[in-house]
Order: C-alpha cells, then sequence, then structure tokens
C-alpha cells in the first residue's frame, strides 16, 4: 500500500527499494528520444549518479547544454523513470513504477573516473569497468519524486526520499520468492486462508516481501487482486523472517520445537 504505516515500508522506503532493486531504468530529457541507463545509484546527497552511452542523444544533449550554459553550470531538465518488476512470471508483472525528476549535468572527464570509483564503493556494478570506453556518467540533481502502484500515486518529498534506507532484504526477495512458490506450495496455501473466501478463487501467488510482511497476488478470470499480510512485527534478518513469515502461515514447529515420536 502507498503510504506509511505501521504495517508496510513507508512510500520513501517502497522508493529507494524500487531504485535498489530496479534495473534498466529509462532516462528522458526533452528533445531526444529516451535512454535505457546502464547504471543508475542515488546517493546521500540528493543526486541520482547514471550511466548512458557516450553516442546517445540524452548524453550529447545534456554535455552540450552545459557547455553552452558556462560558466552558471545549470543542467538541464530531466526524468528518470524506474520499473519495479514482480521476482515472479505473473499475469501483470510490474508492482510499482517511479519517476524522479531534477536537472541533469555531465560529469567532467576529469572528476569522470573518481566518481566512478565512488559509486563503486557504494554500489560495485559491471557498467562503471567501460566508464571513458564508449560509457559516460551524468548526475540527476533530484527536485521530486513520485511512486505509482495499483492503489494510486504519492509525491515523495526529497528529504524523506535521502533519509530513508531500502528493505535490507531487497537482494534477497527473488530468491525467496521464487523459493516459496516452487518448494512451499503449502506455504502459501496456509497463509490463503488468511484471505477473505471472496479473493481465494484464482491463483495466488507470492508478489513480493520486506521486513514488515509479505504481500500475494490473487490472479482470478475476473481480474488481479493485491492483498498485504503484515507480521506481527517488523524483522531485521533471515532468520527472524523465516521465523515471522512461518508463524503468520500458522506452521506448529517453530523455535526448535519438534513434532512428537
Amino acid at each position: 500500500m502507498i503510504g506509511a504505516t505501521t504495517t508496510g515500508p513507508s512510500t520513501a522506503e517502497r522508493v529507494r527499494s524500487a531504485c535498489a532493486r530496479a534495473e534498466g531504468a529509462r532516462l528522458a530529457i526533452e528533445g531526444s528520444e529516451p535512454v535505457v541507463t546502464l547504471l543508475h545509484h542515488l546517493r546521500s546527497n540528493g543526486e541520482v549518479i547514471v550511466a548512458v552511452p557516450e553516442d546517445s542523444e540524452v548524453a550529447t544533449l545534456a554535455v552540450a547544454t552545459a557547455t553552452a550554459r558556462r560558466p552558471s553550470g545549470t543542467g538541464v531538465p530531466a526524468v528518470l523513470e524506474l520499473t519495479d518488476h514482480a521476482p515472479l512470471e505473473l499475469r501483470e508483472s510490474i508492482r510499482s513504477l517511479v519517476w524522479l525528476r531534477g536537472e541533469l549535468r555531465p560529469v567532467p572527464a576529469s572528476l569522470m573516473r573518481p566518481m566512478a570509483g565512488a559509486v563503486a564503493a557504494e554500489h560495485p556494478h559491471p557498467a562503471l569497468l567501460d566508464i571513458g570506453h564508449g560509457t559516460i556518467l551524468l548526475r540527476l540533481i533530484l527536485s521530486s519524486s513520485v511512486v505509482a502502484d495499483s492503489t494510486g500515486a504519492e509525491p515523495v518529498a526529497v528529504e524523506d526520499l535521502l533519509a530513508a534506507e531500502p528493505d535490507p532484504f531487497w537482494e534477497m526477495e527473488t530468491s525467496w520468492l521464487q523459493h516459496l512458490d516452487i518448494d512451499h506450495p503449502e506455504l502459501i496455501d496456509q497463509l490463503a486462508r488468511r484471505l477473505p473466501p471472496s479473493l481465494r478463487r484464482g491463483r495466488i501467488r507470492p508478489l513480493g516481501i520486506d521486513r514488515y510482511g509479505i504481500s500475494l497476488r490473487i490472479e482470478a478470470d475476473h481480474g488481479d487482486n493485491d492483498v498485504r499480510l503484515p507480521f506481527p512485527q517488523p524483522v531485521d534478518d533471515s532468520m527472524a523472517l523465516s521465523r515471522a513469515l512461518r508463524v503468520l502461515a500458522g506452521c506448529p514447529f517453530l523455535n526448535g520445537l519438534r513434532a512428537r515420536s
């Protein structure tokens, strides 16, 4: 759900997680075709570092605009669109869209490698190896952000976005959901018992998992429904996440308990 609640991540946390998970963001500025970025990384100072092909229209226009506006150094308005896809193959795979707006500026050639090193220290990525070899870095100075999902759209203040952290399980979410979907259908069936009877008529799949709970997608003939099942309290590590999931599903053997012989 959009919005800050006690049963789910805040909107800012959701955007940070989507930024961390999303691959192939689209960078657009007026007067050129959008380009798929090779890398995007949100830094704590409010700028997004993006890597794009040096010969792309976006790169050419960003550099030309900065050159024409010297010595002011102002950039060009731009939008970075990120798509948060579900880890599983679902009928509708897009969970949310994020739009980051701001001013796009090129990174000076003399600072390109140092900037690549600074990004690598926070976010190692193979695209950084190509900086200076057909790939360049640009800086998007953030001014606003918006996230949209099946429940609507909501803006996020830049200061709130920078103060938030991605969900601690964003890197392992894909493997967790695939494991649940393939190896533990009985656990999904147990979770489904928590749903209203009217929502159990369809194929039920895991849609997302985070420190606050798990979301399920119900694919029915009349359409899709998403339902969130919150944990009793937020969790911080894999063991606690596994335990919370089994408690939610009503599994009888937890915390070292064993079946009676």
